[in-house]
């Protein structure tokens, strides 16, 4: 696929070998839609564009984190107190 200069479209193959140019055309022209199997799959964004627009109408990853649907699902994180097995010098 090749891409002209206004077309903000990538496949997903072209973008992985051309992934500089989505890049710098993310910085310079806006985001940059990627496609996977012709279905729109993720965008590409410059840093700044997301800090601005995105990052302040959002909560802070801790919150995200914490505001997770599975917040029930337990998991032990207790550490086996056994010291391990002995290894022959």
């Amino acid at each position: 696929m090749t891409l002209n200069n206004n077309q903000s479209e990538w496949q997903l193959q072209t973008a992985k070998a051309q992934f500089s140019q989505v890049v710098n055309r993310a910085l310079r022209s806006g985001p940059q839609l990627i496609t996977k199997a012709g279905r729109p799959a993720v965008y590409v964004i410059s840093a700044e564009l997301f800090e601005t627009e995105f990052a302040s109408k959002t909560r802070d990853r801790k919150n995200i984190l914490l505001s997770s649907p599975h917040q029930d699902t337990f998991l032990n994180l207790d550490r086996d107190p056994a010291e391990g097995r002995e290894v022959e010098v």
